[in-house]
């Protein structure tokens, strides 16, 4: 009883301290609507905006492109030569690329 009864007579004393401190971390790390939810939801919304920003500009370039294949049709023979890699009767397309092969080539017929 005698360690018991000096806790009491602290907690006595500082009862509203002690329930100030605890509502702040109920408040600000504990529950549904803490703060930091509220900071990770907005860091979630900074980060739709600017997934919504990237599609709208690709929405534009696209606007652009699909104004430029109603209006002109070489645009259509050079969206097909580039995107598509087609061609006339009388060309030939060599397609160069710049990315590296890091896999060793192996003689498939010794294994």
């Amino acid at each position: 009883m005698n360690r018991i009864n000096p806790i009491l007579k602290y907690v006595g004393r500082h009862k509203y301290l002690i329930v100030v401190a605890l509502g702040v971390v109920i408040i600000g790390f504990v529950g549904e609507n803490s703060i930091l939810k509220h900071v990770q939801n907005r860091m979630l919304v900074r980060e739709m905006k600017a997934e919504i920003n990237a599609y709208n500009e690709q929405y534009e370039k696209d606007k652009q492109t699909l104004k430029e294949l109603m209006h002109n049709p070489k645009a259509i023979t050079k969206i097909a030569r580039e995107q598509y890699f087609m061609k006339t009767e009388d060309e030939d397309i060599f397609v160069l690329s710049d990315d590296k092969n890091d896999k060793t080539e192996e003689n498939e017929t010794a294994q």
